[in-house]
């Protein structure tokens, strides 16, 4: 016998028992599942938890104990203090002065490696003494001091910070802050290269746990003062953190005027005099070579350098490998005015890289960089497998690159003239450089003393077109023996 028929009443009651269940569960997607990013502009509410909660501006110990700051990185050799470039959680501010809570005042370094008074950097004894700081810039505090002087909280300044301690010219180092290669190669290079320390695990594709920075700060410049000409300052910034902030002098000042203590989650310290103190300064000249006796991954800088190359529209790959045509970019500085080649190895020089492509099919570039957008300029870097040119600012797109066995950097110099600028940076990220001086060439370990010597800034800088061009295919050559 057929089943019976349900009845009109049973239809409706499992009908709408249907509706409930199906809304019910939509409801429950739509609270705890979250929508994909291109649905954001529409659903702000996304960014938002589910729960009222009080928004955590203050870290509060009330009765209990201060928390302590804690040391994050430093290298555990008195000689080789990574001085001027220093992690801490849990900083402190006052007043506009720097404190380190701690019980075990033995475990923290000398504040003179951590920071400076932050004036122009003269030259001797003299001038290295006034420049080291005093109790109105850093003290070491214990608790208990910290106690007497807080209170019972700080507010906090949260994520990351990149705190630069260093006025806006260094007349006796003839540097600055609003230069291309002192910002991208010196101060963004050490910054990340310190704080880099905390990920040993980064990948070749720049994977990375680290947050981004959540803001750099200045307490002794000001907004005007750390744009270079060019803006490749302010593309670097906007490309590797796109939601940094900045903060500068008048702010600083803001903080200290109000008379309550901060707390820094997380800060990088920067500080470019306590930097000159450490033993890499006085092999290399760089404070960025400072850091480097911290321990780190092998692809430390790839997450920024693929930021920028993303944001300038390629795929972070492109440079990679040895398989694909490799690319030779010599940047002319021939109508810059200042540290130019003669005018007839320049003209050789070119006629022997191209043929070099003519005979080998390499992809060679000769190129001006004042003549180049910027975007031009991070596309072709990103690309170049062999990068060449006088010293001077135009191969601070070394960065940019992505290393390999054949990436090359070779840098002209006037001869028995020598600058670590370049070299250090190269070896740095991994890749090879090689100096010359007309007919000789030479790479590390074998590298001369820095000399500055007449002629060094002229306009007659010698060059054997032929020898760069005979090196240029060993190099590339390279890529067979890696490719077997």
């Amino acid at each position: 016998m057929a089943p019976p028929f349900p009845s009109r009443r049973e239809l409706v009651l499992v009908s709408l028992l249907y509706f409930f269940l199906f809304f019910l569960n939509h409801s429950h997607s739509s609270k705890h599942t979250p929508l994909p990013s291109n649905s954001l502009r529409n659903a702000p509410h996304t960014l938002q938890v589910d729960d009222p909660t009080l928004v955590q501006t203050r870290l509060s110990w009330k009765n209990g104990p201060v928390p302590e700051t804690n040391l994050i990185a430093h290298v555990p050799v008195p000689m080789f203090f990574s001085t001027g470039w220093t992690i801490f959680d849990r900083l402190y501010i006052l007043n506009g002065i720097v404190y380190i809570v701690s019980d075990d005042p033995d475990s923290i370094p000398d504040v003179s490696f951590i920071l400076s008074k932050g004036i122009p950097i003269d030259p001797g004894r003299e001038a290295e003494l006034a420049r080291l700081p005093t109790d109105e810039h850093i003290r070491v505090i214990s608790a208990e001091k910290a106690r007497q002087l807080f209170g019972t909280g700080a507010t906090i300044i949260d994520g990351a910070t990149l705190l630069v301690n260093d006025p806006y010219q260094f007349p006796y180092l003839k540097h600055s802050i609003t230069h291309y290669y002192h910002w991208s190669a010196e101060l963004f290079f050490g910054f990340w290269r310190t704080y880099s320390t905390l990920d040993p695990k980064i990948s070749a594709d720049g994977n990375t746990t680290l947050p981004s920075a959540r803001r750099i700060m200045f307490n002794h410049l000001d907004a005007q003062h750390w744009r270079d000409y060019a803006h490749m300052n302010e593309w670097v910034v906007r490309s590797s953190f796109p939601s940094v902030t900045m903060e500068f002098i008048d702010d600083w000042r803001d903080r200290a005027e109000l008379g309550k203590p901060f707390v820094f989650d997380r800060v990088v310290i920067a500080d470019r005099s306590a930097a000159m103190m450490s033993y890499n300064f006085h092999r290399y000249q760089r404070t960025a070579s400072a850091p480097f006796a911290l321990p780190g991954s092998v692809n430390w800088w790839m997450p920024i350098r693929n930021n920028v190359v993303k944001f300038a529209g390629l795929d972070p790959g492109v440079g990679r490998g040895t398989t694909g045509t490799p690319v030779i970019t010599y940047i002319s500085r021939q109508e810059w005015g200042r540290r130019m080649l003669i005018p007839e190895d320049h003209e050789k020089l070119v006629n022997e890289l191209y043929k070099l492509r003519d005979n080998h099919g390499y992809e060679v570039n000769v190129v001006e960089a004042e003549k180049m957008s910027r975007v031009e300029q991070i596309r072709l870097a990103a690309r170049t497998t062999i990068l060449m040119g006088v010293h001077g600012n135009g191969l601070t797109s070394l960065v940019w690159m992505n290393p390999n066995p054949r990436s090359t950097i070779m840098e002209f110099f006037y001869p028995q003239g020598f600058a670590h600028d370049y070299e250090y940076t190269t070896r740095a990220l991994g890749m090879t450089h090689y100096g010359f001086w007309g007919n000789e060439y030479f790479t590390s370990p074998d590298l001369p003393e820095p000399q500055y010597v007449e002629g060094f800034q002229g306009n007659s800088i010698p060059i054997n077109g032929e020898v760069v061009a005979r090196l240029c295919v060993e190099r590339l050559s390279l890529a067979f023996e890696v490719d077997d």
